[in-house]
């Protein structure tokens, strides 16, 4: 394997690894809007007032969890698998298997990078705006997904790279 190969396979887990371990942390941001949502309702506007802009935030929060800790979860094996056959087979014949694969995941992310993008211009070019009470601006999050995206679809090549390797025999 090419030594820019594998530079591009170390490069692209370790920056999947910083993203996904900062992404941690957004739980807690998570849970703090939550928790201020729950005082806030329970409380009734006596001491804080109602919070309408907590469930989009909440939503926001998550979906950039999800997102940018995907790549993460893949670089370390930890996604969903179908283990009914792949468990019992030989790392080789799991390599194999994950090679053919990831082209269906490429073309996914592809075509959800492509739409991605397509809206993320949208809303930067005409302000769009949630249609809540809150009426947020739909780029950040939109951004956010995009850049969630693409980092998953260089993991994912660096995923394929590394399997291409182990299938012909070869460790990264």
């Amino acid at each position: 394997m090419p030594e820019v190969l594998k530079r591009y396979v170390r490069a692209t887990e370790a920056v999947s690894r910083f993203v996904g371990r900062a992404a941690m942390y957004l739980i807690f941001a998570l849970m703090a809007i939550l928790i201020y949502s729950i005082v806030a309702k329970a409380l009734g506007g006596i001491v804080l007032l109602p919070a309408q802009w907590t469930l989009e935030m909440a939503q926001f929060t998550m979906v950039a969890y999800y997102i940018l800790g995907g790549p993460y979860s893949m670089r370390r094996g930890e996604h969903v698998r179908m283990d009914l056959l792949y468990a019992t087979w030989s790392p080789r014949a799991r390599a194999v298997a994950d090679c053919v694969t990831v082209f269906c995941l490429l073309f996914y992310l592809g075509v959800l990078l492509y739409g991605g993008v397509s809206s993320t211009q949208y809303a930067i070019d005409y302000n769009e705006r949630s249609y809540s009470a809150w009426a947020p601006y739909m780029a950040p999050i939109k951004i956010v997904m995009c850049l969630g995206i693409a980092l998953m679809i260089a993991q994912a090549t660096a995923v394929a790279l590394r399997d291409f390797a182990a299938a012909r025999g070869i460790e990264i």
